[in-house]
């Protein structure tokens, strides 16, 4: 099992399950960290030598069947990242939707959706399998010396044809979106919340609904129709308040007016410094058979022209244009976050298929990542976080291989071995466990 310094963030889930049930989630969750290779249930099993177990069904419904909720897992998943990265008052969140390539009859909440790690500008591709929307906590990681992007929950969208098949009103992305932020809101409603997301959710419906509880930043439409504040009734006016004032130039032609003033600043672009060249106002966005939306929107372009002119909006018109572009630009992470969440931790390699079992599964390999970052970032406080290097490739910042690889370090050295008062004699290790080992290592792919 894991050592204690890191066994303390493990504790903090167990008031949502039994003792039974939370001693087999401990097994599977040592199970899933150290496994290589697919994250199956038999395979977390196998590496943590179970191979043997005759009771092996009470592990498969610990997912499929216990009694205990994902939701109250994200929430305790969430404060445990507060707690440890010494968040206070501002929390800024990224979303995003990320498929999941699934087949077979068993998988109901399957459709056909656009493939955004195969497709490109030019070149679209259709995948199918299960979405998901994943909102992750953007806060800069002290070992990794930058922004990262940590899952705390995630939700299943299923596709319309799901829908329709079961006479159920079919939920958009957006619609999802924003009951997942003003559940958010409700668990923290002292906290200022800062939800940044893709141009998906540009969406005058989800804007709407949320910008009173929250500060929402999206991309924004070069040619969307903006307006002014609407003026004051008269007194004694009849009719109907007007919902805008005058129509104003679309953001296309700003940019194209050589009277617009831009203004150079310098902000943290991924890993380094850039310099960009901004202009920003505030305005009604509006559109037929739609509550309008105050916002403040930026347009972002770079002398040099290395990347397209875009516009960014904000739904807290107070707040300074460059925070607003360093909002949106933590929210790249999330895309790095699919990634290596698909490379380490097995994302579209587990084989559940019944509802409750996908409805969990797929969530827990999410939070699984922070789970990790939490702990690695307690063993670089006690300088056992070690940065994998080689001559032909140097590292100065640990990456999430690293991380992963210390805590895997960390679970096997706790196992009991036979040591001399030497450093250069033998160790002694009982057999079962270094066959353990050796079979995880061989069977690896």
């Amino acid at each position: 099992m894991m050592p204690c310094e890191l066994m303390n963030f493990v504790v903090a889930f167990a008031p949502l399950f039994s003792k039974p049930v939370f001693q087999r989630v401990q097994v599977l969750l040592t199970g899933a960290i150290l496994s290589p290779a697919s994250r199956t249930v038999a395979n977390a099993l196998r590496v943590m030598g179970l191979s043997g177990e005759k009771h092996f069904q009470n592990y498969h419904r610990v997912l499929n069947r216990a009694e205990w909720s994902c939701l109250k897992g994200s929430r305790v998943l969430l404060n445990l990242l507060i707690k440890v990265f010494q968040l206070e008052d501002e929390l800024v969140i990224g979303f995003d939707d990320h498929l999941e390539r699934r087949g077979g009859k068993q998988i109901k909440a399957k459709g056909i959706y656009r493939d955004a790690v195969r497709s490109s500008d030019s070149f679209f591709v259709k995948a199918s399998g299960l979405r998901w929307m994943s909102f992750m906590l953007l806060t800069e990681v002290a070992f990794a010396k930058r922004v990262w992007a940590l899952p705390f929950l995630t939700v299943l969208c299923p596709s319309q044809r799901y829908h329709r098949a079961r006479g159920i009103r079919h939920r958009k992305l957006t619609d999802r979106a924003r009951q997942a932020i003003l559940r958010i809101w409700r668990w923290f409603p002292e906290k200022k919340l800062v939800f940044v997301g893709d141009s998906s959710y540009a969406a005058l419906d989800l804007l709407n609904a949320v910008r009173e509880k929250v500060t929402v930043v999206t991309k924004l439409r070069l040619d969307a129709a903006l307006y002014e504040v609407a003026p004051e009734r008269r007194q004694g006016q009849m009719g109907r308040p007007r919902r805008k004032g005058n129509r104003l130039p679309t953001l296309n032609e700003v940019i194209k007016n050589p009277a617009t003033v831009w203004k150079k600043v310098r902000v943290n672009w991924y890993r380094a410094e850039r310099e960009i060249e901004i202009t920003s106002g505030t305005c009604v966005w509006f559109h037929v058979g739609k509550q309008a939306v105050p916002i403040r929107w930026v347009i972002v372009r770079e002398a040099a022209g290395e990347f397209e002119t875009q516009a960014v909006l904000c739904t807290n018109q107070a707040a300074a244009p460059k925070q607003i572009v360093e909002w949106f630009i933590k929210r790249w992470q999330v895309e790095v976050t699919f990634e290596e969440s698909r490379r380490h931790l097995g994302i579209e390699t587990n084989r559940q298929w019944s509802d409750k079992a996908i409805n969990r599964t797929t969530p827990c390999l999410f939070g699984l990542f922070s789970l990790i970052t939490i702990m690695a970032e307690e063993l670089s406080k006690a300088e056992k976080l070690k940065i994998r290097s080689a001559v032909w490739y140097e590292k100065e910042v640990a990456s999430f291989s690293d991380a992963i690889g210390c805590v895997r370090q960390q679970i096997w050295e706790s196992q009991s071995f036979q040591t001399s008062e030497n450093e250069y004699e033998i160790i002694k290790i009982p057999r079962s466990f270094l066959e353990t080992l050796t079979d995880t290592l061989c069977f690896a792919a």
